[in-house]
């Protein structure tokens, strides 16, 4: 017992390591050039079907088709014994192939019915065809038999049968008259499987004597008819209604057997009055989806290809008004063998091992059997290298001159199935099968597969290589796959290159060059965009295409799928596809395909074609009343943009023929409209549709419609009373259209009568005109008007009641007690007493007043121009301002009234005078004769005192360019004087003046001016013998270039503190180093201390109060009367200084030359 498991053992643990090493079998290579030196065993290619059921007037062909090396020969057997084929005249094999053919002509077909085998056979071993059973088909007639006639209750159930005879194959049924016509077939009446006619509830219209059965047999194509049945429907005892109950299949329950992988068909026909419907479920599951179908009106259900899985209950329901009906199938699901894995051919090279194995599924499970070359492995002489366990066989150490064919048959009772697999010992070097030099493109990112087909026993093993140095294996980015394919995941441009396989067994090696292109992928960059275009437009699709230059795109359009129209609108361009001229058939999708030999691309976009819409059609006029109708229409195309609106319109026959006028709208989605309509108006109506392109042509116009007159509706508008002169009304309104006047006889009815004066309406009517005019009356007095229509056929509605006016006039009389009261210096507010309203004689618009300056009141009369200036207050008022008035001056001024006819009399003139206001600035300010130490400063009184001037205030103190020097002083003058000498001043040095001029309300704005004294030449003077040392001349030379040094520092220290952006200027140019010095004033880039726009203490605002910005680099010519100043030979200077510098203030910060080293020296005095 223990010996017996150890061999199991070891036989499980062989077969282990076999299965393992199932795949070094070599595969039948197809290349005929390797095949063409290989011995083979034989292989069938073709053979008939297992069943075969053959029409008696055609001959029967058996096919058997087969190859090896040696070409095999063929034999037959029929019904399990040898067939002899050359000595049946009948029966002919063709020449180099096992098919027979058999001649049944004249003879009886049945003596070849029975099961024939083909069996095929070369030196090498023998295969097995299929067993076919070969039936005669067949198409009995029908017995005899007398139909009685069946007689029915109204109500009652019936079932024809029709019982055909059985037939090969079985023959198709359908159920006509004596007509040949079918009979129809409803939920009512129906067709089972087997061909019975069910009805379940009979009518009297069923009542027929021909119900026919025929029977189509479909290999002989003939027909045969049932004798025909008679039915007669009795009304005596009709049957009411009743529940269901089934007529098939009958009691609750009942069984079905399915084979997989075939089609089950289950089927439930039911009584019952009302007719009963069929629902079907399956007990606890979901009826397959995909794989069900239901026929004859829900009765029959159908599910394909069946599985394992479709075996349970299902259950039919018969339902109607009355209860329900159930049945219940039982599904069974049998197999016949079906191939889990057929064995396959193998080629081993001698002292190899392989495999073959014969894998089947089936219910119940199939029966195995192994045969060799046709016989039963049994029976087969014994070979020691063969074992054999159920669906496997395994040959070990194969030595040459075992080749044979092996054959599974698998079975069980449902069928059988048969494979034949060869064995073929081989002992063959390598070759490669793949040809030499190949070259493989592949696009970029793709797999790239390098093919090394080889053939040898024992199976060659692949090595690959990568320009003949890099050996390459399996790893993340390369596979290199059973059959020697090289297998790159993802290819990139570096793969390219070329590539060696060698393949090697222990016969022998070869070797292969392939070489691999990775291009660039073909890509659309610009792909078509949607379009919307109107009909008669272009419509143009743009397709920009990226490719490997290597390949050559080529670029094709299509329209919906297919090639485009051949019309010479479309245009296609090098990547543009114009459509001139668009029209409705242009619409679709249109794809641009961009193809190379490699790889594509494609997109799409739709066309959308819109265009007006086409005008309404079939107007209609219902509900036809005196004052509205109702109008409908049937829209027409909307072309591809939805009708916004539809516009209605009407043309007046009888007051406007020819003249369409808009009567109303509505939306897009309201194909009638209620039209309210008015009286004595010819009506004829169109309708216009309206979308996002435009308006469509009218429809066709209306049938007429004509409304009775009637008497107006309405009244004229816009009624108004004006007065175009003193003793006139004009009366005015908008007179009523022909569509507003309701009826012939037209006329307007216009009253007045004076306001708040009691007396009677006066009358008069008037035609054609839209005014009228009363005379004779009071000017600017209130009238109460109205206007009504009236026509032929009545009075219209009450008018309502206006106001106008009488003609108005000038005022009569000037506004009294006027009185005027001073606030300052510019501003005075004057009042009055308003004019009585009587006076006005017309609408009060306002007052005008009318003021002049006379003179300033320190001005003699006549020394002064006068100045008339006027302001109108509007409305009813008695006061107002005067602004903007001169300080110190002498007014008059006098009021009008003021209505639309102009302006009433003048009121009484009243005189003011305004306060004292502060001076203007000096007219002028000159620095004369500077010196050493002192200036002479002279001045001019204001031009505009306004006021008693006082006197004057001077302030002045030395500065530079940038800061102030020294302490602000201050002198005042009387208001008689206009000059002064200043001494004690530092020479060489600069001062700011500052002078106003001042009233008892206070100083004015300043005049400003600057000026420098003389330089003490009498210090270089002394100077000059010393210059002629040679030893001073060196020291001035290094003290001066010391000073020049100390200047610039000075300078840039003091100006980093200014107000230029000193930050904002590094950020802009980074480095400090190449900033250039202004060429117009020698100054550091733009840099300024941020005093230079502040008014030193007291001192340096402008005359016009406005702060000027100060040069940043005055020199000594600034002030002298020419640009000239020289040094002479002795080192002094040659130059006239001049105090008076004269510098508007609109020149900003103009500079001059750059600074020199003596103004730089006095600056820090």
């Amino acid at each position: 017992m223990d010996g017996k498991r150890t061999w199991v053992a070891t036989f499980s643990a062989v077969l282990l390591i076999l299965l393992s090493h199932e795949t070094s079998a070599l595969e039948v290579p197809l290349d005929p050039k390797v095949l063409e030196g290989l011995p083979q065993p034989p292989t069938i290619t073709l053979q008939s079907p297992k069943d075969y059921i053959f029409d008696p007037r055609e001959n029967i062909v058996i096919h058997c088709e087969a190859k090896g090396k040696p070409h095999p020969g063929f034999s037959w057997t029929r019904n399990g014994t040898h067939f002899d084929v050359e000595s049946d005249s009948k029966v002919l094999m063709k020449p180099g192939s096992g098919t027979l053919v058999i001649d049944i002509s004249g003879g009886k077909a049945e003596a070849y019915e029975g099961t024939y085998q083909c069996i095929v056979h070369n030196e090498h071993g023998t295969a097995l065809s299929n067993k076919v059973v070969i039936r005669q088909s067949r198409s009995p007639l029908w017995t005899k038999e007398r139909n009685e006639v069946i007689q029915v209750q109204t109500g009652d159930f019936l079932v024809l049968h029709c019982r055909p005879p059985a037939g090969l194959p079985p023959p198709d049924i359908v159920w006509m008259d004596s007509n040949f016509q079918r009979l129809p077939l409803d939920s009512r009446v129906s067709q089972a499987l087997n061909g019975d006619l069910y009805f379940s509830n009979v009518l009297p219209e069923d009542s027929r004597p021909d119900y026919i059965c025929y029977a189509r047999f479909p290999h002989t194509q003939t027909i045969q008819q049932k004798q025909p049945i008679s039915v007669t429907v009795l009304n005596n005892s009709p049957r009411g209604e009743h529940r269901p109950s089934f007529m098939t299949p009958l009691g609750a329950t009942s069984t079905k057997m399915a084979l997989r992988g075939e089609t089950l068909v289950l089927e439930c026909i039911a009584e019952g009055l009302p007719t009963p419907n069929i629902t079907w479920q399956k007990d606890g599951g979901e009826l397959p989806t995909g794989r069900k179908k239901f026929h004859n009106f829900q009765k029959m259900l159908q599910i394909h290809d069946v599985t394992e899985a479709d075996a349970g209950d299902y259950r039919c329901k018969a339902t109607n008004s009355l209860g329900v009906a159930q049945h219940v199938i039982k599904v069974t699901v049998k197999a016949a063998p079906f191939w889990i894995g057929a064995p396959r051919n193998l080629i081993l090279a001698p002292n190899e091992t392989g495999i073959l194995t014969c894998r089947v599924g089936g219910e119940p499970k199939p029966k195995i059997n192994w045969f060799v070359n046709g016989v039963s492995i049994d029976n087969a002489p014994k070979d020691r290298s063969r074992k054999v366990d159920d669906d496997t066989v395994i040959l070990s150490h194969v030595q040459s001159g075992s080749s044979a064919v092996y054959q599974c048959n698998a079975s069980n009772e449902f069928g059988y199935l048969l494979a034949n697999a060869f064995v073929s010992v081989l002992a063959e070097p390598p070759r490669v099968l793949t040809p030499p030099n190949r070259v493989y493109q592949v696009i970029t990112n793709n797999p790239a597969l390098l093919h090394c087909a080889s053939f040898g026993s024992p199976i060659p093993t692949i090595t690959w290589f990568k320009d003949m140095q890099i050996s390459i294996k399996n790893g993340d980015h390369y596979v290199i796959h059973e059959n020697g394919t090289l297998e790159i995941h993802v290819a990139q441009p570096l793969n390219s290159g070329k590539y060696t396989c060698i393949a090697t067994n222990n016969l022998g090696i070869r070797e292969n060059h392939v070489y691999l292109e990775v291009k660039e992928p073909t890509r659309i960059l610009t792909p078509p965009e949607y379009k919307v275009v109107q009909r008669g437009m272009s419509a143009s699709f743009e397709c920009k295409v990226k490719h490997d230059p290597s390949l050559v795109p080529t670029m094709s359009w299509l329209k919906d799928n297919e090639e485009l129209p051949d019309d010479e609108r479309f245009v296609v361009g090098e990547d543009r596809l114009t459509i001139k001229d668009v029209t409705d058939e242009d619409q679709g999708t249109y794809t641009c395909n961009t193809n190379t030999t490699l790889d594509q691309d494609s997109a799409s976009a739709m066309l959308t074609v819109v265009g007006k819409p086409d005008p309404p059609t079939g107007l209609e006029l219902t509900d036809q009343m005196e004052r509205s109708v109702q109008l409908s229409w049937t829209p027409g195309d909307e072309h591809n943009s939805p009708t916004q609106k539809f516009l209605i319109q009407y043309e007046d026959l009888l007051h406007q023929p020819g003249v369409w006028l808009n009567l109303t709208e509505v939306e897009g989605s309201i194909t009638k409209a209620q039209l309210n309509l008015s009286p004595y108006i010819y009506y004829s109506f169109r309708v216009f549709a309206v979308n996002q392109v435009g308006y469509s042509e009218p429809s066709q116009p209306s049938s007429q419609y004509r409304t009775n007159p009637a008497a107006p509706d309405e009244n004229p508008t816009n009624v108004q009373g004006i007065g175009k002169t003193a003793e006139n009304l004009v009366i005015s309104w908008t007179p009523l259209t022909g569509f507003q006047s309701n009826g012939p006889g037209l006329v307007y009815k216009v009253q007045w009568r004076q306001k708040d004066v009691d007396e009677d309406w006066s009358s008069e009517s008037v035609a054609n005109v839209s005014h009228f005019v009363v005379s004779g009356i009071p000017t600017y007095v209130p009238y109460e008007i109205k206007v009504q229509a009236l026509n032929d056929y009545g009075n219209g509605p009450e008018p309502e009641v206006m106001i106008g006016y009488s003609g108005e006039d000038l005022p009569l009389s000037g506004p009294d007690n006027v009185q005027v009261i001073v606030h300052n210096s510019t501003l005075a507010e004057v009042h009055w007493e308003p004019v009585p309203p009587s006076s006005v004689r017309g609408k009060l618009l306002g007052y005008k007043v009318y003021y002049q300056r006379e003179r300033g009141l320190h001005e003699a009369e006549g020394e002064a121009m006068k100045e008339e200036h006027t302001l109108t207050f509007s409305g009813n008022r008695s006061d107002g301002r005067l602004p903007g008035l001169r300080p110190y001056s002498l007014y008059n001024l006098s009021i009008r009234a003021l209505n639309s006819k102009g302006e009433g009399p003048t009121s009484q003139t009243k005189t003011f005078e305004t306060l004292e206001g502060v001076p203007g600035p000096p007219s002028f300010l000159n620095v004369i004769n500077p010196t050493l130490d002192s200036l002479t400063l002279k001045w001019g009184p204001p031009k505009e005192n306004n006021g008693r001037l006082i006197g004057y205030t001077l302030t002045y103190q030395p500065v530079n360019t940038t800061s102030v020097l020294g302490p602000l002083q201050t002198k005042n003058f009387l208001a008689n004087e206009t000059t002064i000498i200043l001494e004690n001043l530092n020479s060489s040095m600069l001062y700011e003046f500052h002078l106003t001029a001042k009233t008892i309300k206070g100083s004015g704005p300043a005049r400003v001016e600057e000026a420098v004294t003389v330089m003490d030449t009498t210090v270089l003077s002394r100077q000059v013998d010393i210059a002629t040392q040679g030893w001073f001349i060196g020291l001035m030379c290094v003290i001066a270039l010391l000073i020049l040094v100390l200047l610039i520092v000075c300078f840039i220290k003091r100006n980093k503190g200014g107000k230029y952006p000193v930050k904002e200027k590094e950020d802009a140019h980074q480095d400090p180093e190449i900033q250039p010095m202004k060429e117009d004033d020698g100054t550091f880039g733009e840099y300024s201390d941020t005093e230079d726009h502040k008014p030193l203490k007291g001192s340096r605002t402008p005359s016009n109060g406005t702060v000027r910005r100060d040069e940043s680099d005055d020199s000594l010519v600034d002030y002298g009367e020419g640009g000239d100043g020289q040094f002479n030979e002795d080192g002094s200077f040659i130059g006239q200084y001049s105090g008076k510098k004269e510098k508007d203030t609109h020149e900003g910060n103009e500079s001059s030359e750059a600074p020199s080293p003596v103004n730089a020296m006095n600056s820090f005095v």
